[in-house]
């Protein structure tokens, strides 16, 4: 493992605009990071989190993952978020994970947000993305995701299953508390560092949204946390200290053994 360069964009969502949203994560990146960082951007960073995807869809070859692809290749980074995508007849809340030479993973939202009427316009997910580099295997997730540590959890063999666990969200700021608890518990109950990155402002919906973008190490201490307004910050993540902490305290080798099956 080598020290892992990571950038948190956040920002406020201009609603259902995906031009205006484009353009002004263009110049934030543009202007703010550099080559071989991992740039992180919000949930559905293009549009707000919509439940219009009949109007707002796109598919792996529309303008979104274009542009995407375009960011990652000019500017030598690796760039995630999520992004309304429809593909064979199914709506899905997608997470993309775009590298500079213009390949693309992705992962399907597994927990969709009921509460806001998610599961009526979008399919759930069953696969976990779990993506390498520079030596670090990095557990992609959404929002919702965060309420559920079984989805998260390590799945122990020689060795933790992931290093990083990442979080792309549009959680509002009346339960941000929630937020901010579970972030900081999956970090500690899965010994790796948490990122979560979230928007902030007001959606149209006039839900406001503090951000409270965070990361955390594998004790749980909260390194970066900036809420209600726009940030961008770089961090360096240090794997002699991932290391170090595992070997200290070795928790993770008292993990209960499980499967997790897709009904």
């Amino acid at each position: 493992m080598h020290p892992l360069s990571v950038t948190l964009i956040q920002s406020n969502l201009v609603w259902e605009n995906k031009a205006a949203n484009l353009a002004q994560f263009s110049e934030k990146i543009q202007t703010q990071t550099a080559p071989g960082q991992l740039v992180i951007l919000p949930e559905m960073f293009s549009t707000g989190f919509s439940m219009n995807p009949a109007q707002l869809a796109e598919t792996m070859d529309g303008p979104t993952v274009q542009w995407m692809k375009t960011m990652a290749a000019e500017k030598k980074i690796i760039l995630t978020g999520s992004a309304i995508i429809e593909e064979e007849g199914h709506f899905y809340n997608r997470l993309l994970w775009v590298l500079p030479n213009g390949t693309v993973a992705h992962y399907n939202k597994r927990h969709l947000f009921a509460f806001a009427g998610e599961n009526q316009f979008y399919a759930a997910g069953n696969k976990r993305l779990i993506a390498a580099v520079n030596g670090w295997k990095i557990n992609l997730q959404i929002c919702y995701d965060l309420r559920f540590p079984v989805w998260a959890r390590q799945q122990i063999q020689e060795a933790p299953e992931f290093d990083l666990l990442v979080y792309v969200a549009n959680w509002p700021e009346r339960r941000n508390h929630a937020w901010k608890t579970l972030l900081i518990a999956r970090a500690i109950e899965n010994q790796c560092y948490v990122i979560g990155v979230n928007r902030v402002g007001e959606d149209a919906n006039g839900i406001n949204h503090s951000g409270d973008t965070m990361l955390i190490d594998p004790l749980g201490q909260v390194v970066y946390h900036c809420a209600h307004e726009e940030a961008i910050s770089t961090h360096i993540l240090d794997p002699q200290h991932l290391q170090d902490i595992r070997q200290r305290f070795p928790f993770w080798k008292d993990a209960d053994q499980f499967n997790i099956y897709h009904i």
